[in-house]
């Protein structure tokens, strides 16, 4: 089984330096057109790819629409599991802003955000149910930056650090017991 891991495309808080979080922020025209490149990419690549499978935010849910239309594969109900991180108070506010308010540990604070373990746990009871329920499927996975930055330290600890950017492509595989990285945060088709 493959699982190509997405991060959505770019949205204009995205431009902003804003932290989205669970916030409903769309797609921009830049975020959509990321997508048709990667779904051209896809298109002419070897891997075969089966569904594809969403958070339920509209970034991550128009990312697959258009990857899913390109490669003429259905697109499942999307999945909480996959849901961006919950930033609590510092949704909407930029680096400047957190530090204005804050200070420069702002994430060391209780500001209703998730933690990184509950997230971990999110990540892996995703990776867990998905492989019990589509062992003979190739999934597309459209999710988040902080949400995939989690789910890879609970597979690899600290062995992928960089930041995950936008429409960005990790391919793992799994035939046995454990998921093993194929690639990791492509984004040659932006180039």
């Amino acid at each position: 089984m493959l699982l190509g891991l997405i991060r959505h495309g770019l949205t204009d808080w995205n431009v902003l330096g804003r932290i989205q979080g669970q916030s409903d922020i769309p797609l921009n025209e830049e975020g959509r057109k990321q997508a048709r490149l990667l779904g051209a990419r896809l298109q002419k690549e070897p891997y075969k790819w089966n569904a594809v499978v969403t958070s339920s935010l509209s970034r991550a849910q128009e990312t697959g629409e258009i990857i899913a239309s390109m490669l003429g594969i259905e697109i499942l109900e999307p999945d909480a599991r996959l849901m961006e991180r919950s930033f609590g108070q510092a949704e909407g506010l930029t680096q400047a802003e957190r530090e204005e308010k804050w200070g420069v540990d702002w994430h060391l604070l209780e500001l209703g955000q998730e933690s990184d373990e509950a997230m971990r746990l999110r990540g892996l009871a995703f990776l867990h149910a998905v492989w019990e329920e589509n062992r003979d499927r190739n999934l597309l996975v459209i999710s988040h930056g902080a949400f995939l930055a989690q789910m890879f330290k609970a597979l690899y600890e600290d062995k992928y650090t960089e930041r995950i950017g936008n429409l960005s492509l990790t391919i793992l595989e799994r035939q046995d017991i454990d998921w093993a990285p194929v690639l990791y945060n492509c984004t040659k088709h932006l180039l």
